[in-house]
């Protein structure tokens, strides 16, 4: 039987970390973090998480390997969407393509917002 999105998203959330938004925040300060918002350009308007790196979701299997923040696999990285989705998806592929220390911040962009914490504009 064909997966919907629904089922592939929950799938991926079976085998990432899910960390929440204050999680996150605690885990900006480190030195070696590194946050990808895989959003599309239109929704970065709303802001972003401070110091986050845009590669959209469709584009990060092609672009990870040109960033040098993510040159070493073991680097700390927490990956965020509008809502949480998106970002389960590519916290997965980023675990297959060999990055061990990945975070999906569950809820994303929204629950951030909600929980009032500080974006780059």
């Amino acid at each position: 039987m064909a997966m919907t999105v629904q089922d592939l998203v929950q799938e991926a959330r079976q085998h990432i970390r899910e960390i929440d938004p204050d999680t996150a925040e605690q885990h900006l300060g480190e030195p070696r973090t590194v946050v990808i918002d895989v959003r599309e350009p239109a929704e970065l308007e709303a802001g972003r998480l401070p110091g986050a790196i845009h590669i959209p979701r469709g584009l990060l299997e092609f672009r990870i390997g040109s960033c040098r923040e993510l040159a070493d696999p073991s680097v700390p990285v927490l990956v965020y969407c509008r809502s949480g989705a998106r970002s389960a998806l590519a916290a997965e592929t980023l675990q297959r393509m060999g990055y061990s220390n990945v975070s999906n911040i569950a809820g994303g962009f929204e629950a951030w917002v909600a929980d009032g914490k500080p974006l780059d504009e």
